[in-house]
């Protein structure tokens, strides 16, 4: 199938503009008061899953595609939940600054969750239509 080689095509719209969209809403959601947000019917913690699941695979899918950094190419997985875990703590700690919102170590759980199985998610379609890269994977 040629889902990557459409994507590789079209990565500036497909992949780096989202990438960008979504962390910015993804940011203005988490500094947001709590009584501000619209309610989706969702559990918090799977607020949170989803919410990192998208980071994750969006992030993945940016280091794979970019041509400037080998290493980050290399090493997208663990790179992409090294950004995401990290994001995820900022984020928790930079929601103990806004009013009705709190840190918690289970939401960050529920956000490491959805960044690994992001991952995983990207690696299975890696694998399963054969994603070439200009680079060679290690």
């Amino acid at each position: 199938m040629l889902l990557f080689e459409y994507l590789q095509k079209r990565k500036v719209i497909l992949v780096y503009l989202p990438l960008i969209i979504y962390w910015l809403v993804l940011f203005t959601a988490t500094t947001l008061p709590v009584q501000e947000l619209p309610s989706i019917g969702l559990s918090d913690k799977l607020n949170h899953f989803i919410a990192y699941f998208v980071l994750s695979v969006l992030v993945h899918l940016t280091l794979i595609y970019q041509r400037r950094f080998e290493i980050l190419f290399n090493y997208a997985p663990a790179a992409t939940l090294i950004i995401s875990l990290l994001y995820g703590i900022a984020d928790e700690l930079h929601q103990m600054l806004i009013p009705g919102r709190s840190a918690e170590l289970l939401d960050w759980i529920a956000d490491a969750s959805g960044a690994i199985i992001g991952v995983l998610l990207v690696l299975y379609l890696k694998n399963r239509f054969k994603y070439k890269s200009e680079y060679k994977s290690i």
